[in-house]
């Protein structure tokens, strides 16, 4: 790993992952403080009542989801449009963003033929999309 002329004892890399997590962080919290308020002032519709939350958080997961007609896994992603579920794209930001900075140290680990920095990135984005893809839990 080489080092950076500007920060010693820091490396390109550390600052490059850094640089990518502080960018992703932001924008996902961004997004949760703006959209937040849109859902909560109504300003776009939401899918369920916020009266009716209540009631619905006495409920499973399955139940909660057969009852609201919010579609389980990535599914939540074609119904962004509705007030209630824009804010969980902020989640998601901020959950996928250790993705987009290991993705981000490919090609300077390539570039310095770092093999073995390669392979741990590779198969970090692999544990962590797979995770995230809920094949290992059906979906749920």
């Amino acid at each position: 790993m080489k080092r950076h002329a500007g920060a010693p004892g820091v490396s390109i890399e550390q600052l490059r992952y850094a640089r990518v997590l502080n960018f992703g962080m932001r924008f996902g919290l961004y997004t949760l403080l703006f959209s937040f308020p849109l859902y909560v002032f109504d300003v776009v519709p939401a899918h369920i009542a916020l009266e009716r939350l209540p009631e619905l958080w006495t409920l499973s997961a399955p139940a909660y989801l057969r009852e609201t007609g919010i579609p389980d896994g990535w599914a939540w992603l074609t119904m962004v449009n509705h007030g209630d579920m824009l804010p969980i794209l902020g989640i998601a930001i901020l959950s996928g963003v250790s993705v987009a900075c290991f993705l981000s140290l490919l090609p300077l680990l390539h570039a310095q033929r770092d093999w073995v920095y390669v392979a741990i990135a590779v198969c970090e984005i692999g544990v962590l999309t797979l995770a995230a893809s809920g094949v290992l839990t059906g979906g749920h």
